[in-house]
């Protein structure tokens, strides 16, 4: 769907360069029949100056070359993003690890962050939060860093309703004083689309902006 949004947006920005040149012509033609009956209705004894009539035809030109520069531009704009689009295909099926604390659950597969404390930490929890805010689960955690795979298990025995969820880590060192870290969401790439935003990567129902990709795996 992004990537037939993304042919939509070029569609139309084609149909407005050619709207414009349209447009263009039409009100060209117009000037150059005022210009034409102005010279032909003149005052021989006071001439108009020719010199003016020059510069709005230079700048009638400078137009029509300006639309049709970025009419081409835009082709090859939507050229480079298809390939781009067609290069990206080749990451589906694999491993991806992104900068993102956001990480989808899904019927079919956990959700799956990986984390680093920037020091060693004594006390490291994880807390769970919804797309509300609320927090659902929390999760003790042993080491500095280390994989999360969480299958939306609770702390009741149910089983948490499929969707994004992000994790919030709070790390202590021995002292008790905070510890930062840093999170990452990971998981199989199921999907490459082409929106407004750029490239995206979809993983577990979650889309990734491909400026947020830091690891592949096989």
């Amino acid at each position: 769907m992004a990537v037939d949004a993304a042919t939509a947006a070029t569609s139309a920005t084609s149909s407005n360069a050619s709207n414009a040149l349209g447009k263009l012509a039409t009100d060209s033609t117009m000037f150059l029949k005022l210009l034409t009956t102005q010279m032909q209705n003149q005052d021989p004894l006071d001439p108009m100056d020719t010199s003016e009539y020059t510069a709005q035809l230079v700048q009638f030109s400078q137009i029509e070359q300006s639309i049709q520069q970025n009419a081409s531009l835009k082709s090859i704009l939507t050229a480079l993003t298809s390939d781009n689009l067609v290069g990206a295909a080749s990451v589906v099926g694999k491993v991806a690890s992104f900068g993102s604390d956001q990480a989808g659950l899904s019927a079919t597969a956990p959700a799956q962050w990986t984390y680093a404390t920037t020091r060693p930490a004594e006390a490291v929890v994880a807390t769970i939060k919804n797309a509300s805010g609320a927090t659902v689960h929390t999760i003790n955690l042993t080491g500095s860093e280390g994989d999360l795979v969480w299958d939306g298990t609770l702390a009741n025995g149910t089983r948490a309703p499929d969707g994004a969820y992000k994790l919030e880590i709070t790390a202590k060192d021995t002292t008790g004083a905070g510890v930062p870290t840093s999170i990452s969401a990971r998981g199989l790439v199921k999907e490459v689309a082409q929106d407004a935003s750029g490239m995206t990567f979809q993983v577990n129902g979650v889309f990734y902006n491909a400026a947020t990709l830091i690891r592949l795996t096989q």
